[in-house]
């Protein structure tokens, strides 16, 4: 999968996994109760999540490159970087599609700087833009058209982020959400929604990760 990137891509995401494969793997919340809020969280469950991988496998991650490449996508947006495994593959495509931006969204800006560092040793920097801040508010002016959604953070505000990132999509456009098979309670509004054909999409569950939503936007939907 990583042969398909350049090898300074690679190296980076070699050892970003290796040192994800090396910790725990996080236990999903049961229910909503028991998930802090992206706006509430205190100062002590904001450090809590700095050292959380939270990364696409390499089959989910290389399943976004491909497609983006696939749809030639110049534009895409990311709601959780993390430490940025993500982001590098998007950018990776969208910097082999000809060039573009990659606007991705993280709550914790220690994870956002190490994200920075980590794209910057992939030589891919100039291709992302990292929103620091709750992604309500640090997504709510984007300039169109947006070829690419992966809708990959706090699931309980999936569907209002999602929302604020749908007027700019443009049609035929790629929604990709992480982690509706594992924590199907918390994404039940989100999927809802996008599987209603009142709101534009087509939208079927691919075996990734217990479960990822993979959605197309048909039509433009209004703000």
């Amino acid at each position: 999968m990583l042969s398909t990137l350049d090898p300074r891509t690679a190296a980076v995401l070699e050892r970003l996994y290796a040192e994800s494969d090396s910790r725990p793997e996080p236990v999903p919340p049961k229910d909503l109760a028991e998930y802090p809020r992206p706006g509430e969280l205190t100062e002590e469950q904001v450090r809590a999540f700095d050292d959380e991988f939270l990364t696409l496998e390499k089959e989910q991650a290389a399943y976004c490159y491909t497609q983006a490449r696939a749809t030639g996508a110049r534009t895409i947006v990311e709601f959780g970087t993390s430490f940025g495994i993500s982001t590098i593959w998007l950018a990776a495509a969208v910097r082999d599609n000809g060039g573009g931006t990659v606007i991705s969204a993280e709550r914790v800006p220690r994870k956002a700087a190490r994200a920075r560092a980590h794209i910057a040793e992939a030589g891919l920097e100039q291709y992302v833009e990292i929103r620091v801040g709750d992604a309500r508010e640090t997504l709510r002016a984007l300039d169109g058209p947006v070829d690419m959604f992966l809708n990959d953070g706090f699931p309980d505000v999936a569907l209002e982020v999602h929302r604020l990132v749908t007027p700019a999509l443009r049609p035929g456009a790629l929604v990709i959400t992480d982690n509706v098979g594992l924590m199907p309670d918390l994404y039940a509004d989100y999927l809802a929604w996008i599987r209603d054909p009142a709101h534009g999409f087509v939208s079927v569950r691919i075996p990734f990760h217990g479960g990822t939503e993979f959605s197309v936007l048909t039509e433009a939907v209004p703000a």
